[in-house]
């Protein structure tokens, strides 16, 4: 029997389009913690078959960072996880133009 450790998956998806890009989104409900105070484990990615970042959301180390092709955005301020959703998608959508 594998122990019940609270973490579920909301969403583990990976896309990839003729043009190269590649989505992957993996969220996670996890117990509330000090490293994730609101039960959220999140990466939202957008990037190429290359391996070049285009955009990127991410709180894996406990810490909410947005990525982009240059580096981490050091001006960057969380503003929820809704709000990041709808700013990662937003960014997707530009990039897919």
């Amino acid at each position: 029997m594998v122990p019940d450790d609270g973490v579920r998956v909301l969403e583990d998806t990976e896309r990839r389009f003729a043009d190269g890009t590649v989505l992957r989104v993996r969220v996670l409900a996890v117990p509330d913690s000090e490293t994730f105070p609101d039960g959220i484990k999140y990466r939202l990615h957008c990037g190429t078959e290359a391996g070049k970042t285009l955009i990127r959301y991410d709180n894996s180390h406990g810490v909410h960072e947005r990525h982009t092709p240059t580096g981490i955005d050091e001006d960057y301020e969380f503003p929820g996880y809704d709000a990041v959703q709808k700013r990662f998608w937003d960014e997707v959508e530009q990039f897919r133009e």
